[in-house]
């Protein structure tokens, strides 16, 4: 069947439907809503299934009593394939990658292109528009300064590790870009993305955008109360070779590929596009320097903004593959954590805009990560599975291997954790955060993390696994390394990953 959001399946009976491929696409956004206002949740697996018997009560012919319009009522194959799928045992599945792109609700209205796209023209007009802001007093709600103040010091308003980090990033590059268009004669520009798997480009590294030197302190009026150490401040990076090799070393890379092969968003610290996506951003953030490892004063790099622009890119990539464009087709990957799109849940301060309304992205881009068809599977790997259905373990699959539990709030400032094999480094992850994460409300709210490293089987077979974490500038006594024990004593889980069979 693999039909996309909008366009109703075809009406031929499927003998092995999974909900992601087939079944996820029988439900209609007035559906969803009409049920949902009853108590009855059909937006995503974990309701449909509870529901499944019900459902299949209530909609197949010839006497059905729902949808209650004649253009809603399911054909007899239809209900024969969703019948099919409760006898499989509701297998879950994996979305079908490579169709067209499905209906979104309004137009993107914005063209964001690859910076090393952009005319000169383009360009020269990017340049003023930063200009602009940068000179605007560090007082004006919409002056460089105080707009990069919203994600690091003194506001610290971002929500990282958690369901609402891309809609936040996604809303916050929004508004940024709005102030640069208010700067005079810049009404058309758009914010560019630097592709983080090519070396940063000669355009970054010239005036305005190479750095940005503080003009007040930014700690200041941070509360509960100042911060000292930031003024004065000019922002810093790594040469550009170094930062090649960190986002090697940190598996930046990696952890996007894999973010884009996955079916469902997942969860933070457990799987799925999030808790990869959010380790790759981390992981870029480390790579690109002390400022940007240092989430206090990211925000106030101008290569912040061309990093997180390929951040949302990569997102709208994920959410294009999966059928996620709309709202009822993103809720689709969701399981049963919804609540975050929903009053009060859903909230996205200090903006106005909400969660959910982030999630019809006002923004096209010149280029998404849309491979062919055959080479762009989708996988739903995991490391438990639910006992009623059935798995397999593939000698391809990689083995995940998990520090797991590590006390977060106790490290000060951003880490790298390392995994060693044979006491050779063989893996590294970077933990973006604050100098003082106790802090931090976001932060203490997830204290306790975990990282994956995805790992093929013949790198850890019959050898010696230990972790080590560092605190890059960390200057006491014992220098960069962090006791282990100071850090919540974490351990090690390594697991073959399974899949639906």
């Amino acid at each position: 069947m693999n039909t996309t959001p909008g366009n109703p399946p075809a009406d031929q009976v499927v003998a092995a439907p999974t909900y992601m491929a087939d079944i996820r696409f029988f439900f209609r956004p007035e559906d969803i809503d009409h049920m949902a206002a009853k108590g009855i949740e059909l937006g995503t697996y974990d309701g449909v299934k509870k529901n499944a018997l019900a459902v299949l009560a209530q909609t197949s012919p010839p006497n059905a009593q729902m949808p209650p319009d004649a253009a809603g009522k399911w054909s007899t194959e239809r209900a024969q394939t969703f019948k099919n799928w409760i006898l499989n045992g509701f297998p879950l599945g994996t979305a079908t990658a490579g169709g067209p792109p499905p209906p979104s609700g309004a137009a993107p209205t914005r063209l964001r292109k690859d910076i090393t796209a952009l005319t000169d023209a383009e360009f020269e007009l990017l340049k003023t528009a930063f200009n602009g802001l940068m000179a605007r007093d560090t007082d004006a709600p919409d002056s460089y300064f105080a707009l990069a103040g919203q994600h690091g010091l003194p506001q610290s308003w971002c929500l990282h590790h958690e369901n609402r980090f891309n809609p936040w990033h996604r809303q916050y590059l929004l508004n940024f870009e709005n102030a640069l268009r208010s700067v005079p004669g810049c009404e058309s520009v758009t914010l560019p993305y630097w592709d983080i798997s090519t070396n940063l480009p000669d355009r970054l590294q010239h005036p305005p955008l190479d750095k940005y030197v503080l003009p007040a302190d930014p700690g200041a009026n941070a509360t509960p109360q100042p911060v000292t150490g930031y003024f004065p401040y000019t922002t810093k990076r790594y040469q550009v070779a170094t930062i090649a090799q960190n986002v090697r070393n940190f598996g930046v890379l990696d952890d996007i590929a894999t973010s884009l092969t996955q079916s469902l968003w997942g969860t933070f610290n457990v799987n799925g596009y999030q808790d990869f996506s959010i380790q790759a951003h981390d992981g870029g953030h480390g790579s690109i320097g002390p400022t940007m490892g240092d989430q206090n004063v990211a925000s106030y790099d101008p290569v912040f903004w061309f990093f997180h622009c390929n951040i949302d890119r990569l997102w709208l990539s994920w959410q294009t593959r999966v059928g996620g464009t709309t709202l009822t087709g993103f809720r689709s990957t969701l399981g049963a954590d919804t609540d975050w799109l929903t009053s009060p849940f859903n909230a996205l301060p200090p903006f106005t805009e909400t969660a959910d309304q982030t999630i019809e992205s006002q923004v096209s881009y010149d280029r998404l990560e849309l491979p062919p068809a055959l080479e762009s599977a989708l996988e739903n790997l995991s490391g438990s599975i639910d006992a009623a259905g059935t798995f397999a373990f593939r000698s391809a699959n990689p083995v995940s291997v998990r520090v797991k539990g590590i006390d977060r709030l106790n490290i000060p400032g951003s880490f790298v954790v390392t995994l060693l094999s044979d006491g050779e480094p063989v893996a590294q992850r970077y933990f973006f955060q604050p100098k003082t994460p106790r802090k931090c409300p976001t932060c203490v709210e997830n204290g306790i993390i975990n990282l994956d490293f995805r790992m093929p089987q013949d790198q850890l077979v019959d050898r010696s696994l230990s972790v080590r974490i560092d605190v890059p500038g960390h200057s006491d006594e014992i220098g960069t390394a962090f006791p282990l024990a100071q850090a919540g004593n974490p351990t090690v889980n390594a697991r073959l990953l399974a899949e639906d069979a």
